[in-house]
């Protein structure tokens, strides 16, 4: 059986992290490289790096950032935010990035995603889907950082990207970003049992009884937090040995 994944989220907006309630009153968080480096060393799977404002501002991802990464962190790490292009996709990887994230880019072109799987294999692309609940059983995909709707349902947008060539989802759920409610385990479950590639479950994140959620009920692969661990609520050591406390197999 395959360990399940923690994974910190670093959403960053001119270079500080910072973290708000539904993608909006941002608040600050930290540098994003001391980050990096501290929870390395509280034994993260991996990292995942979002410049939040890059598609809503139309300009291109700090090239920077990455290689500041790159530098001082050695597990693997995923930049997001504002691609457009193989060429754009292929810059992040050579500047030490080790998958990319495309959410607004390849709703507007989704050719992109299977351009990325080509060139640069599946294990490289993952899909970023923000979804909100419209309806009961629906859910819809919005873009440009949660703030355009797209009418696309949230299930179907799954599976097409799986079919594209995507290797990963990561899926939030906007109603409950930041709410410390928990994840959205129905959305989570539903978009899990649609699809054959790792889902990501993310937003919400509250207690560590919330992680053991995503992992039993909402079959998910691997569980993001943000303000629980920015802010010292708890550790990724301390998650992870709850889990292994409740019987949810997870890297040591």
């Amino acid at each position: 059986m395959l360990a399940k994944r923690i994974i910190p989220c670093l959403d960053v907006k001119d270079g500080r992290v910072v973290k708000g309630v539904q993608f909006e009153d941002l608040r600050d968080a930290g540098d994003p490289v001391a980050l990096a480096r501290h929870y390395v060393a509280e034994r993260a799977d991996e990292l995942v790096f979002l410049d939040i404002t890059a598609s809503k501002e139309k300009r291109p991802i700090v090239y920077q950032l990455v290689e500041r990464v790159a530098e001082q962190v050695f597990i693997p790490f995923t930049i997001g935010g504002g691609l457009t292009s193989v060429q754009e996709i292929r810059e992040i990887l050579k500047r030490g990035a080790d998958k990319v994230t495309l959410n607004t880019a390849a709703v507007r072109n989704p050719q992109l995603i299977s351009d990325g799987a080509s060139a640069f294999g599946s294990q490289c692309i993952v899909v970023a889907v923000d979804a909100k609940q419209v309806a009961a059983q629906r859910w819809e995909i919005f873009t440009h950082g949660g703030s355009r709707p797209t009418g696309l349902d949230a299930i179907a947008w799954a599976q097409r990207v799986e079919r594209l060539g995507a290797g990963e989802i990561m899926l939030t759920s906007m109603d409950r970003d930041g709410s410390t409610a928990g994840y959205d385990l129905e959305l989570t479950r539903r978009v899990s049992s649609s699809v054959g590639i790792p889902v990501i479950a993310s937003g919400g994140v509250g207690e560590m009884s919330h992680f053991r959620d995503a992992f039993s009920l909402g079959q998910a692969d691997a569980a993001l937090a943000a303000s629980v661990f920015h802010f010292g609520k708890f550790s990724v050591a301390q998650v992870k040995d709850y889990l292994t406390d409740h019987d949810i197999h997870v890297r040591r």
